[in-house]
């Protein structure tokens, strides 16, 4: 690739979450970046006031006049007619995961897997390092609210670096990682892998291309001559243990290497003493000492949209969470019911993909029936066409809860006005994120 004026890397889906890490580690580099995504949304205008040129309409006659390489990412539709130009053009095309993977394979790269909680880990390993006076490059898969960035650039080419690895499309087998975490494997993106086996056996691609240590949660279905299992079992080479939970946070202990660690995580649920537990000991793999680590995670903050507590008074509570599939949003909910017992839960949820909600169908009336009020907004598409008989309304008549309704988009606020929840919690991975500061607005008003 080539550095200078004139010369431009150019991504398609600029603004995921992603794709605008990676372009603001190319900007940071001296490139020159330039992209596409559908909408504008609070992200691209940041990329825009970094001094990157991006575009929202689907036309060839927009590209820029001359670009080096092309980066995208596999949610964009096949069929976008700039796609289709640059394929028939000489101008390299790659994949987001593969252009990550080359920026990583000249680094100590500790790579974060797994169906859930890879985002977390993946911060709290960044917070970790760069608090402990490591040397730190960081693609985070949300704003680590530590950095209030998905990225965090080391000072030296020699730079630590930490990477989301991320099991869609394959992704992750791009990756070269010194150190890997997987720490789930649920079934998912069945619309890519078929069946949950294919997913495991990609997992377990995932690990033997790790070269030094896999950070494995007990119970997966993974098989490692170089695995360090983590979990709440005896049999574990690190095992956690909760002492106490309240008010959000939480005390543990972490046992292995025949010492014990005391630790305070500024978080609720079990699921964060796991990612916690495995970023405590991805830290141990670079040398790092057992309080210095415990220390750093007593001042982690979490990440955006990831069990986010937006208000959090005598009145009023909201949490914004990321959760799209039932396993994540199972978790979410019993996290909640520890660290407010006895709070009235309204869930407002946005379906991500129709495929997820009709593969998923059953599994997620179970887990949304675990709040006390249900608000179900319509399926996010994402990159799908509607399904036939897949609707918001079919997961709703499957809901055991007697108090739950539908609602639009256009009317949700009003009705949460109107209502008024002592615990409200928004969910979702599509454009629900867009109620978060109104809504946190609208309560403090309360």
């Amino acid at each position: 690739m080539i550095y200078g004026e004139g010369h431009t890397i150019y991504m398609l889906g600029i603004g995921g979450i992603g794709m605008s890490a990676l372009a603001r580690y190319y900007r940071s580099r001296g490139y020159t970046v330039a992209g596409y995504d559908r909408t504008p949304s609070p992200l691209t205008r940041q990329l825009e006031n970094e001094g990157m040129a991006i575009h929202y309409e689907d036309n060839p006659e927009l590209l820029p006049a001359l670009i080096d390489i092309v980066i995208y990412t596999p949610a964009v539709p096949k069929d976008l007619k700039e796609f289709e130009a640059l394929r028939q053009s000489n101008i390299k095309i790659m994949k987001r995961s593969e252009a990550l993977g080359l920026v990583s394979e000249h680094h100590f790269t500790l790579a974060i897997a797994g169906t859930h909680g890879k985002t977390t880990t993946t911060a709290m390993v960044a917070h970790i390092l760069h608090t402990c006076g490591k040397d730190t490059t960081a693609f985070i898969g949300g704003i680590a609210n530590n950095f209030n960035s998905n990225l965090l650039l080391g000072q030296g080419d020699d730079s630590i670096m930490v990477v989301e690895a991320d099991e869609f499309d394959r992704s992750f087998l791009h990756l070269r990682p010194e150190v890997s975490i997987i720490n789930s494997i649920d079934a998912d993106h069945l619309d890519i892998y078929g069946d949950r086996q294919h997913l495991v056996e990609s997992f377990n691609d995932f690990a033997r291309l790790t070269e030094r240590k896999v950070i494995v949660k007990e119970g997966l279905a993974v098989s490692t001559d170089r695995g360090i299992r983590f979990g709440f079992g005896e049999g574990c080479d690190y095992r956690a243990e909760v002492v106490r939970s309240e008010k959000g946070v939480t005390d543990f202990l972490i046992h292995g290497e025949g010492l014990t660690t005391a630790v305070r995580l500024p978080m609720a649920g079990k699921h964060n003493v796991m990612n916690a537990t495995a970023a405590f000991i991805a830290a141990r793999q670079t040398g790092l000492e057992p309080q210095a680590i415990a220390e750093a995670l007593a001042s982690f903050k979490g990440v955006k949209r990831r069990f986010d507590i937006r208000v959090n008074n005598e009145r009023h509570c909201y949490i914004d969470d990321y959760a799209h599939h039932p396993e994540e949003i199972r978790s979410c909910l019993t996290a909640v019911r520890e660290a407010y017992r006895g709070k009235r839960i309204t869930l407002v949820f946005q379906p991500h993909l129709f495929s997820r909600t009709r593969d998923f169908m059953d599994e997620f009336a179970s887990v949304l029936s675990l709040a006390d009020r249900l608000i179900l907004l319509d399926i996010y598409p994402a990159r799908e066409l509607p399904i036939e008989g897949v609707t918001s309304q079919a997961l709703l008549d499957k809901v055991s809860l007697s108090d739950k309704c539908l609602s639009t988009k256009a009317e949700l606020v009003d009705l949460i006005d109107s209502e008024r929840p002592e615990l409200l919690i928004t969910m979702g991975a599509g454009d629900i994120d867009r109620f978060v500061e109104p809504l946190e607005k609208l309560i403090m008003t309360w």
